[in-house]
C-alpha cells in the first residue's frame, strides 16, 4: 500500500501516469525493502519516505522526461550499445558556460559522441573546492557558467541530438559551508548528527590506527577540529570537506531527493563520486564496506521507481578485487552502478607503451572478474586526474617482476627523465616515504607529440584504439582527439598555480586546429568503425588472451554472429599474430577483415601482421 503522502502526490496525475507509477513500485520495492533492511533499525519508516520522496519527484516530471524513461525502460542497453561513445570536459574549458557549451553540441554529434561528462559543476565552496568536489549547493550550478535554468536548457539541447548528461555527485562530503554543516555548527542537533563528530580524540586515533591517509603532503589525517562544533569531525580529504554519516538514514533520504531533483532537470547519468568512502567500520580502511553496495542499491532503485533514465556511474578507483562489486556481486549483483570506471585498463595502457611490453597487461586485465551483462566499464586513455600506477605487486611478480620497481619505471619514464622516453609528463603528489610519484599530462604529450616523435601519433591512435575496441562505454577526454599538448600557462591561474594537472586541462580551441597530424580524421574512422561492429556490444565480455607475441596484446569477444579479436601492438617495429590463435577461436582466417582498416589484413608466415603501434579487430568477413 502506498504511504499517505505518497497517494496524495499522485492525485492530481492521469490514470495511465498512476499506474505506471504503482507498476514501478510493484518491480522495485522488493529490492529497495532488501537495500534498507541490512542498514537500519527503523527500515520500514526509511521506505516509506523514500517512496514518498520518488512520488513527488515522479509527479513533478516533464512530460518529454516521461517519455525518456518510456524509451529507456524498452532500450536498458542504450549505454552498452557500440555506438555509444562518450566525451569529458570542464563547461568552462570548453565552451565557456552550459549557454556556450549547448551551442557547440553539434561539434560533439559530429564526432559520434552520444554521453557527455561535463565536471564538477553544482555549486561549491570559495577556493579551495578540490578542484568542484567541495560542494556547498546540489541544487544550484557554478554562478560563472550560469544557472539551473541553463542547465535545464542544456541537457534537452543535448537530448534533442541524442547526448545524455553526466555530472558528478559527491557521495562521502559536503563543503563545511553547505547548509548542513552551517546548521550543525549553529547548535542543530539533529544536522550535527548528519555528521561524524567526537567530542575528543579517543575514537579518531581508533580509527586512525588502520585508515591511509588520502592527502598525507596536503591533509595529513582524517578528521580536523572544528571550533565552532567543539568536536573533531572526519574529513577523509580536506578540512573543509566534512563526511557524511550514512548510517543516519537522514542523510540516505537527503540524497535521494537530491537525486530525483537532478533527474528531473534532465541529467541521465550520476557519477557517484568517492563512492567507496561512504561507510564507515572500526578496524578497516573504512572502504569498500557491504554497507556500501547496498546504499547504492537502495538509490538506484528510488530512481528506478521515479525516474528510470537515469543510470549511475560509479567513482570507484580501488583494487580489481573490489572494483566489479561496484557493479553487483552476489545478492546485488547488476542492482547498483550501472557503468564503473576500468582504471586498470588505463594503467595498463600507459604501462605496455613505456615497456614495450603486453604480458604484465594481460596478466592484470585477466584478473579481473566480467562484470554483469547488464552493465558497462567506462573505458579511458586519460581523464582530469593525475595517473597513479595501480601496479599489483602480485601481478608483477606473476612475470619475475618488482612491481615497486615497475611504478617507480613509469614515473620516470612518463616524467622524461629517462633515456629515450619521448613522454613530457609532470611529477603530481609525490610521497618521499612511499616513493609515489604520480603523472599529469596531456595524452599527445605523454604519447611524444610536444617531443616531435615520428611514432607520437601512432601511440596516440592506438591508445584510442585500445578503449575503443576493449568493449564498455569508451570516454575521450577533451581535446585528445585534437592531440592538444600540455598547456604551458597552466600555472597562470592563480587557484591553479598549485596543482599541475591543469596542464593536461587546457581549453578548447575555438575554431578547431586544422588536422595537420591526421589525428582528427582517425579517431572519427575508428568511431564509426566501432558503431558498426555489435561484437562491441558491452554485454559481450571481453576476454584477454594469453600474448602469443610479448608485443601484442590480444582480446577475444565471443559474440553470437562469430568471434572478434582485437589486436594492439605496443613495440615501435612490426609484429605479428599468429592464424592459430584466431583458428582456435574458430575466426574464418580465410574471410579476414580488420574493421580499423576496412580491408583484408595482411597475412604472411601462417600470421596477421602488424605495423608499429598498429591496431586491428579481426572478424569474418
Amino acid at each position: 500500500m502506498l504511504p499517505l503522502e505518497a497517494t496524495s502526490a499522485l492525485r492530481d496525475l492521469p490514470d495511465h501516469r498512476r499506474e505506471t507509477f504503482e507498476l514501478r513500485l510493484e518491480r522495485w520495492l522488493p529490492d529497495l525493502r532488501a537495500a534498507l533492511e541490512p542498514l537500519y533499525v527503523d527500515h520500514a519508516d526509511v521506505l516509506d519516505r523514500l517512496v514518498t520522496l520518488a512520488a513527488s519527484a515522479y509527479a513533478a516530471r516533464d512530460d518529454d522526461l516521461h517519455r525518456l524513461d518510456q524509451r529507456r525502460t524498452l532500450e536498458p542497453d542504450w549505454f552498452q550499445r557500440p555506438g555509444m561513445v562518450g566525451y569529458a570536459a570542464y563547461a568552462d574549458r570548453f565552451a565557456d558556460t552550459l549557454a556556450g557549451v549547448a551551442e557547440r553540441a553539434s561539434y560533439l554529434t559530429e564526432l559520434g559522441v552520444g554521453y557527455l561528462h561535463l565536471m564538477p559543476l553544482l555549486t561549491p565552496r570559495p577556493t579551495p573546492s578540490d578542484g568542484g568536489y567541495a560542494v556547498m549547493d546540489f541544487r544550484s550550478v557554478r554562478s560563472d557558467l550560469g544557472t539551473i535554468d541553463d542547465l535545464r536548457a542544456l541537457t534537452g539541447v543535448l537530448r534533442s541530438r541524442g547526448i545524455s548528461l553526466c555530472l558528478d555527485l559527491v557521495l562521502n562530503h559536503v563543503a563545511r559551508e553547505h547548509e548542513w554543516a552551517e546548521q550543525a555548527r549553529a547548535g542543530d542537533e539533529r544536522k550535527r548528527d548528519y555528521f561524524l563528530v567526537y567530542p575528543d580524540r579517543t575514537m579518531p586515533d581508533a580509527f586512525e590506527r588502520t585508515l591511509p591517509e588520502v592527502f598525507p603532503d596536503m591533509a595529513p589525517g582524517s578528521f580536523s577540529w572544528d571550533e565552532e562544533l567543539q568536536g573533531w569531525v572526519w574529513t577523509t580529504f580536506n578540512r573543509y570537506q566534512w563526511d557524511v554519516n550514512w548510517a543516519n538514514p537522514d542523510v540516505l533520504c537527503e540524497f535521494a531527493d537530491i537525486i530525483v531533483f537532478l533527474a528531473n532537470q534532465g541529467v541521465e547519468v550520476l557519477r557517484l563520486d568517492a563512492i567507496a568512502f561512504t561507510w564507515k567500520r572500526l578496524g578497516t580502511n573504512c572502504q569498500n564496506q557491504p554497507e556500501v553496495h547496498a546504499l547504492t542499491q537502495a538509490l538506484r532503485t528510488v530512481a528506478r521507481i521515479a525516474c528510470p533514465a537515469l543510470v549511475f556511474k560509479a567513482e570507484a578507483i580501488v583494487g580489481p578485487q573490489d572494483l566489479v562489486a561496484y557493479l553487483g556481486v552476489g545478492e546485488h549483483y547488476g542492482k547498483v552502478s550501472d557503468l564503473a570506471y576500468h582504471n586498470g585498463l588505463m594503467v595498463q595502457i600507459w604501462s605496455m607503451l613505456a615497456s614495450r611490453d603486453a604480458r604484465l597487461a594481460s596478466r592484470a586485465l585477466q584478473q579481473l572478474p566480467d562484470p554483469p551483462s547488464t552493465t558497462a566499464w567506462i573505458t579511458y586513455a586519460r581523464s582530469h586526474d593525475d595517473i597513479g600506477w595501480a601496479v599489483s605487486d602480485d601481478d608483477a611478480a606473476a612475470l619475475g617482476l618488482s612491481g615497486f620497481d615497475h611504478r617507480r619505471f613509469l614515473s620516470d619514464f612518463y616524467a622524461g627523465e629517462l633515456e629515450g622516453s619521448w613522454a613530457r609528463g609532470l611529477v603530481f603528489g609525490e610521497n618521499p616515504a612511499t616513493m609515489d610519484r604520480r603523472i599529469s599530462g596531456s595524452l599527445a604529450s605523454l604519447c611524444g607529440l610536444e617531443q616531435g616523435d615520428p611514432l607520437a601519433v601512432h601511440r596516440i591512435l592506438l591508445a584510442h584504439a585500445v578503449i575503443l575496441g576493449f568493449g564498455g562505454l569508451p570516454v575521450i577526454w577533451m581535446g585528445d582527439e585534437l592531440g592538444l599538448l600540455n598547456d604551458p600557462d597552466w600555472a597562470d591561474e592563480p587557484s591553479h598555480r598549485e596543482d599541475n594537472r591543469w596542464a593536461h586541462r587546457p581549453r578548447m580551441p575555438w575554431p578547431t586546429p586544422p588536422d595537420e597530424h591526421g589525428i582528427q580524421g582517425a579517431i572519427r574512422h575508428l568511431v564509426q568503425a566501432r558503431a558498426a561492429l555489435p561484437h562491441l556490444h558491452a554485454s559481450v565480455a571481453a576476454e584477454v588472451l594469453d600474448p602469443r607475441d610479448p608485443g601484442v596484446l590480444l582480446v577475444a569477444r565471443r559474440h553470437p554472429l562469430g568471434p572478434m579479436v582485437g589486436a594492439y601492438n605496443v613495440m615501435p617495429e612490426p609484429r605479428h599474430v599468429p592464424l592459430s590463435v584466431l583458428r582456435d577461436l574458430r575466426l574464418d582466417v580465410g574471410r579476414l577483415v580488420d574493421h580499423v582498416t576496412g580491408s583484408t589484413p595482411t597475412i604472411r608466415d601462417d600470421a596477421v601482421q602488424l605495423t608499429p603501434y598498429a591496431a586491428a579487430w579481426l572478424t569474418r568477413d
